[in-house]
């Protein structure tokens, strides 16, 4: 089930906040993870078990870690729960693309049959690493209640695609929030804007970029509003799914954090990491790069570890070589960065933008190596934005145009300044206005049938 779906909007949604809040509090978190496992089990009913044994390993590496005080025995601890985390999702996401590959390279002939990627698994299996890995640190207590620690890593708003929670961030909420109609105003207004972003935006840009995407050899024009339009998809369709998800949480008393500030207006690579996908950028900060050392052995082990870094990133997102290359790509990116300009945006006025020009290229170019089937498909689509080669992309409709037009505005912070401008009796009268008849319009599109799949449903 999908927020953008009309079962989640008027049926799902409505019976979760109706008995949420007609029971006693005392039963409020169960009914919220009796509804997260229907949620997830709606689509997959059967790999709902894969992640209640994923939630029970960590639990119970939780109570040792809890339990045992040498350092021997927390280490050994923690090697087996790492050790059956990343082995879950090593054989659902990348043992077929192993086992390829060496088929490819040795001329075997080993038989997999590839299982279906269980939804999520990339998200909830980093959520409950950071809530083992933060009990082995000391950073946090240990859960003893098996539903609490469930209701952490299978919350239905951020079960499915993030923003990757942190235990410690959300141990007291899950005892000690506080639930009010204001609430949940808010977080239905802030969940209007992210199922506008992902309905009138992204879907609305998608058939360009599906279209650019699937020509043999597009024209030049037509590479480039493709790779822009897909652009434009992959951000609204991800943050509109964050900004669900915080609104979601936020209409059952939850605070989550933000998890992309407007990443197309960085003026650097490292600002970019900084702004987008916020939550996966600082989990592989704090658990990979800091670890590894991070800046403080210098330029060379610097580079290295932000290629071990970015290198995990590309295999986090997908199992093929086109991920592997992206990550790699950004490796090389922030490495060059880090070297000689340290990452750092200038005063200079024109240096800034020659730094968001400079920063919006390898983006883009980023984004060719992350849609493509291929290498090869990668390489000629690249060949295609440099070719010359006039043109135009059948789908590039007036109401696709405007939609690209509209998502570049909207990808900046100018929409909110101007609304910032009003009194706070005008912004009061405008979301009382807007929310509901977004959230109609939002209704009336998905009504129609119109495209409307979540790519990060994938990774």
């Amino acid at each position: 089930m999908v927020f953008s779906s009309m079962t989640f909007l008027c049926c799902a949604l409505p019976a979760a906040l109706a008995v949420y809040y007609i029971i006693p509090k005392s039963l409020r978190n169960i009914w919220l993870l009796i509804f997260s496992l229907l949620f997830y089990a709606w689509g997959e009913p059967v790999y709902v078990v894969i992640m209640l044994f994923s939630i029970s390993v960590n639990w119970l590496a939780g109570i040792a870690l809890g339990s045992v005080s040498q350092a021997g025995g927390r280490r050994a601890v923690l090697i087996a729960a790492l050790f059956v985390n990343l082995g879950l999702l090593m054989f659902f996401k990348y043992a077929g693309f192993f086992i390829t590959t060496v088929n490819t390279i040795a001329g075997s002939n080993i038989r997999f049959i590839r299982p279906v990627l269980p939804i999520g698994i990339s998200f909830y299996t980093f959520q409950a690493l950071s809530y083992v890995i933060d009990v082995y640190r000391g950073d946090t207590p240990h859960q003893r209640s098996w539903p609490k620690l469930a209701l952490y890593v299978s919350l239905f708003p951020q079960l499915i695609a993030g923003p990757i929670l942190r235990y410690r961030d959300v141990e007291r909420q899950i005892d000690e929030r506080r639930e009010n109609i204001s609430g949940v105003f808010s977080g239905l207004s802030r969940f209007t804007v992210g199922l506008a972003k992902k309905v009138l935006i992204a879907n609305a840009v998608a058939p360009l970029a599906d279209e650019a995407f699937s020509v043999v050899a597009p024209s030049m024009p037509g590479a480039w509003l493709g790779v822009i339009a897909y652009s434009l998809q992959i951000y609204f369709d991800f943050s509109g799914y964050s900004d669900m998800a915080i609104g979601l949480g936020a209409m059952f008393g939850f605070s989550y954090p933000e998890n992309f500030r407007y990443p197309y207006i960085a003026r650097s690579i490292r600002e970019f990491w900084n702004r987008w996908h916020i939550s996966l950028s600082s989990w592989f900060r704090d658990y990979l790069y800091f670890p590894l050392g991070g800046n403080r052995k210098g330029k060379a082990r610097q580079a290295l570890n932000l290629l071990c870094v970015f290198l995990a990133t590309g295999l986090w997102h997908g199992a093929g070589w086109t991920f592997i290359a992206w990550g790699l790509y950004y490796a090389v990116a922030r490495a060059i960065e880090a070297l000689f300009t340290g990452g750092s945006a200038t005063d200079c006025m024109l240096k800034k933008a020659f730094n968001w020009m400079y920063t919006a290229a390898v983006v883009l170019v980023g984004w060719v190596l992350f849609r493509a089937d291929s290498l090869p498909h990668a390489a000629s689509f690249l060949m295609a934005m440099a070719s010359g080669n006039p043109g135009m992309l059948t789908r590039a409709t007036p109401l696709a145009l405007t939609a690209v037009a509209t998502g570049l505005i909207a990808a900046t912070p100018l929409p909110l300044c101007m609304f910032e401008r009003l009194s706070h009796s005008a912004k009061t009268v405008c979301k009382a206005l807007l929310t509901p008849a977004v959230l109609i319009l939002c209704m009336l599109y998905l009504a129609s049938g119109a495209y409307n799949p979540f790519i990060y449903f994938r990774f």
